[in-house]
């Protein structure tokens, strides 16, 4: 939902940095940016930003020659503004989003200052997105957060990954139901949206139920804006994988997450969020709408994979994964359903080593 954003860096790295399926900033530090700098940043853009404006019509941007002789003579910091600038105004310049892992844990003073200098800079910006942990959002007082909101922040993306407390602590994530639930009660009631991301599969075998049910629970509390499903998938170099591989953890197949997601939304209740399977890791990338109204359509997609015959779950699996499918319906495409058996005849997939292939599959999107 970011992809179209102007990236500005806040802060470098993860304050965090202990989720045990996490590899993203693993062996680094984390750091807060001088305000200065970020302030210079923002006129940097700026000032790219009005020389491609002036050499463009119609919102498109200069070609690369273009680029090549307006980069002449920059620095290397001149040159990346000029890069981000050409890019975003191709983009349509609607969005910036905070980086990186948690812009929040900016002092609000700051925060704000930043917000403010953005709104000078770029009067006509519709959205400014960040990245927040729960319990640093439960730390900031009502008055700061709706400050914050109030200086342009209006949108923040929470990983809430799971509402169970067993499976929040056994992952690390360094908070707990309660808290995920009034950081999102604090951040709807400054005005700003929010976009609450869940895992499929982050409990295990052994924590699924518990996983699906507490999670719905928890959103059905909350009422987020939008509930983002990012299904679990366990890198090398984390904590997880080492658990994984001795035993610990026991990883749930396509179809055991299938049951999961199923349970999970037929639990979700009462609210009028907007959710969204928007990422190349899941099976049902497809699963979208707004409850309560397109409920039984998002429940109908997870049933149909489960009616199919177990071959044809096997051919959509293995599709889905290499691409060739983005739907179910794509099933029905001759040529995209013979490009997904064929794969699984190279692969030789069988119902009994499914998992493993989809395993190695997975491992060119983490």
């Amino acid at each position: 939902s970011e992809s179209e954003s102007l990236l500005l860096r806040l802060t470098r790295n993860c304050p965090w940095n202990r989720c045990s399926f996490c590899p993203v900033y693993k062996r680094a530090n984390f750091s807060l940016r001088p305000l200065a700098h970020i302030l210079a940043d923002i006129d940097a853009v700026h000032h790219q930003l009005e020389r491609v404006q002036q050499l463009s019509s119609d919102r498109v941007a200069p070609d690369y020659r273009e680029l090549s002789k307006l980069a002449d003579g920059l620095s290397d910091g001149d040159q990346l503004a000029l890069m981000a600038a050409s890019s975003w105004f191709s983009d349509g310049m609607e969005s910036i989003f905070l980086q990186d892992g948690n812009s929040l844990v900016l002092k609000p003073d700051e925060l704000v200052a930043i917000l403010e200098h953005i709104r000078l800079r770029f009067p006509s910006v519709e959205r400014i997105t960040s990245y927040a942990r729960s319990q640093t959002i439960d730390r900031i007082s009502d008055s700061d957060l709706e400050r914050i909101a109030a200086a342009g922040l209006n949108r923040i993306h929470i990983g809430l990954e799971s509402g169970s407390d067993r499976v929040l602590a056994r992952v690390q994530k360094g908070c707990n139901q309660a808290q995920h639930i009034r950081a999102g009660l604090k951040v709807k009631q400054a005005g700003m949206q929010l976009s609450e991301y869940v895992m499929p599969g982050l409990g295990g075998r052994e924590l699924s139920r518990e996983h699906a049910l507490e999670t719905a629970e928890t959103l059905n509390r909350i009422d987020p804006d939008f509930i983002r499903l990012r299904s679990l998938a366990i890198p090398k170099h984390t904590e997880l994988f080492e658990q994984w591989q001795a035993g610990d953890f026991v990883k749930l197949g396509d179809r055991e997450v299938a049951e999961e997601i199923l349970l999970f939304l037929e639990t979700l209740e009462g609210i009028g969020s907007t959710l969204k399977s928007d990422h190349v890791l899941n099976l049902f990338q497809e699963i979208e709408g707004t409850f309560p109204q397109d409920k039984p359509a998002m429940l109908g997609v997870i049933q149909r994979f489960q009616n199919l015959p177990a071959e044809e779950q096997l051919v959509y699996q293995v599709g889905r994964r290499l691409g060739v499918f983005t739907r179910l319906d794509d099933l029905e495409r001759p040529e995209r359903r013979a490009r997904a058996a064929s794969a699984c005849e190279r692969f030789k997939v069988t119902a009994e080593n499914i998992d493993l292939v989809i395993e190695e599959l997975m491992k060119k999107f983490i």
